[in-house]
């Protein structure tokens, strides 16, 4: 449940702030539990913000608007 609120909250966060200038995979890590070994995935749901670098990794469900832009380089901290 927890990692569809994510999935859903990181969908309208990116067509509103990224409008169609991002690609999202969402990986099943109970079906290819090697992904989460090779990126060192620890909690789930997780984020990971490729490009631009640097990287960047979010965990939870998405819902805090701010920690999102903020981990997506899309705001600056305390705005």
């Amino acid at each position: 449940m927890k990692s569809q609120r994510a999935v859903a909250n990181i969908k309208r966060v990116c067509e509103q702030h990224l409008n169609g200038r991002y690609d999202l995979e969402v990986v099943d890590i109970h079906r290819q539990a090697h992904l989460a070994r090779d990126e060192q995935i620890v909690a789930v749901p997780t984020l990971i913000k490729r490009l631009p670098l640097p990287l960047q990794r979010l965990v939870g469900d998405m819902s805090d608007l701010n920690k999102v832009l903020f981990g997506l380089d899309l705001r600056m901290r305390g705005q």
